[in-house]
């Protein structure tokens, strides 16, 4: 026989006990407005390319980027991100194909504007993709160069912006390149476009299939360059990190980025928590592709460990989520 009293009177369990009151109960939210699609282009025609290192990723050509988005255009995602893999014959040192007006990005921002305008656009800004050496910024004796590489970053912010991409989006981290782009713009009449900054980007080892999928591991051994720790971020710092911000915000950025996502969970809520501005974060190519090795082994279920892990995203403050599970994920919100 139990006595009144003998079990304490707030029960936690109760309002996990059935789905209503979880639901009612809930403390963060997730929904495909709050996903961003990362898109691969690749030259050619009718071209639909798998990444081997990102299961279920594929790069795509201009005439069927439409098509390929229209599935996350329906589901109600709000923008893609989108990405060149340029073939190592057509780079050069000093990446001049990002200033190309019929480069991928270009040509793929006004065939989106064309097939979905509502389709948010948003474009990245760094030269590794262009470039020979791998670099996001142009290389002069034995150095990334901050204010050459920030004058190419501009012109190529704003040829992005007159193609159609809404929002420019610098991965590139160098110094001082928010305030330049804002100014670049501004300039060619472009005031409306925003900038999301990769504000808070870490010299990550969890970028190596993200590389594979644009083509910049570069060298013998594909090992891409080994000294962008010049210029991205050392994982052991936090506070840094709202500097960085800090910096960018002062210069005119309109949203902030962490990248990687999972392993900077602390500097995410940090951001949100200090600035209070719009805010993103990346779930990066090898935080996906570890997790898709984990399910095609058996050693995790698909969908909650796709769902957790963007929850957390959510539950640390982010407004939105890039990630390449944006499909996957909005379908499994749509089902309920």
């Amino acid at each position: 026989m139990h006595f009144a009293g003998s079990f304490p009177a707030t029960r936690m369990r109760r309002n996990r006990r059935d789905a209503w009151s979880r639901t009612l109960s809930a403390e963060s939210r997730l929904a495909p407005q709050d996903l961003i699609w990362p898109i691969f282009l690749t030259s050619g025609t009718g071209q639909r390319v798998p990444v081997a290192s990102m299961p279920g990723v594929f790069r795509v050509s201009v005439d069927r980027v439409a098509e390929h988005v229209a599935e996350a255009v329906s589901l109600g995602i709000p923008a893609v991100a989108l990405f060149p893999y340029t073939p190592m014959e057509e780079r050069d040192k000093d990446g001049t194909g990002a200033l190309d007006p019929e480069n991928l990005m270009c040509r793929a921002a006004r065939a989106l504007k064309k097939a979905h305008p509502e389709l948010g656009l948003i474009g990245d800004v760094a030269l590794d993709t262009h470039t020979s050496h791998g670099h996001d910024g142009v290389v002069r004796d034995g150095h990334v160069h901050n204010e050459e590489s920030v004058e190419i970053l501009s012109r190529m912010a704003v040829l992005q912006a007159e193609a159609g991409m809404d929002c420019v989006a610098p991965s590139d981290m160098m110094d001082g390149r928010i305030g330049a782009i804002r100014a670049a713009l501004d300039a060619r009449g472009l005031e409306h476009t925003r900038i999301m900054s990769y504000a808070a980007k870490y010299a990550s080892g969890f970028f190596a299939p993200f590389r594979d999928a644009v083509g910049s591991l570069v060298g013998p051994d594909r090992a891409g360059p080994s000294d962008k720790k010049t210029y991205q971020m050392d994982p052991a710092n936090g506070d840094e990190a709202l500097r960085e911000v800090a910096l960018d915000v002062a210069e005119g950025a309109d949203m902030v980025m962490v990248k990687p996502g999972l392993p900077y969970l602390d500097v995410l809520y940090r951001v949100r928590k200090e600035f209070g501005l719009p805010t993103f974060v990346y779930q990066v190519s090898g935080e996906y592709s570890m997790i898709m090795a984990a399910v095609e082994r058996g050693w995790l279920d698909h969908d909650r460990a796709m769902m957790e892990g963007l929850m957390a995203f959510k539950r640390a403050g982010a407004n939105g989520i890039l990630t390449y599970f944006a499909v996957s994920a909005a379908r499994r919100l749509k089902e309920g």
